[in-house]
């Protein structure tokens, strides 16, 4: 399977006191706010590791569901919060904290699939940083 996605973004003005939007090609985001406060500060909009974060809980948890589903199981929910540590210019850390509800399975068997899961989804394969992950299984 192969496809292409697109998002699209404009600025004006200096970095600190310019303004910018964001839109996808879905129009999930539509000219979505950006400043230089949304990033480094409190403000209305979004920014650049908020989307990445989104974008790699997204994935991991598709990506984790379609290997349960190999594995004969499925998830009655599955809720995964992407954390993005941005420091002295660069992404030094994603955390992955999964936290899920799946018939039968054993702690074992759900932290093995959710491993490879991190490893294997586009998203982790397409960040050059260090990614962690926790699980936790609800009974």
């Amino acid at each position: 399977m192969k496809f292409t996605r697109k998002a699209n973004a404009n600025w004006k003005g200096t970095g600190m006191e310019g303004k910018g939007t964001i839109s996808t090609q879905s129009t999930t985001l539509n000219n979505a706010q950006l400043s230089f406060k949304t990033r480094f500060a409190d403000g209305v909009g979004t920014n650049p590791e908020e989307l990445i974060a989104a974008a790699h809980s997204g994935c991991f948890t598709m990506q984790l569901s379609f290997l349960l589903n190999e594995g004969g199981y499925t998830a009655d929910d599955l809720s995964t919060e992407a954390t993005v540590t941005f420091e002295d210019g660069s992404i030094t850390l994603i955390h992955l904290d999964l936290k899920g509800k799946v018939p039968v399975i054993s702690k074992e068997e759900f932290e093995k699939t959710a491993a490879k899961a991190k490893e294997i989804c586009p998203i982790s394969k397409l960040l050059n940083t260090t990614i962690t992950l926790s699980v936790i299984l609800i009974a």
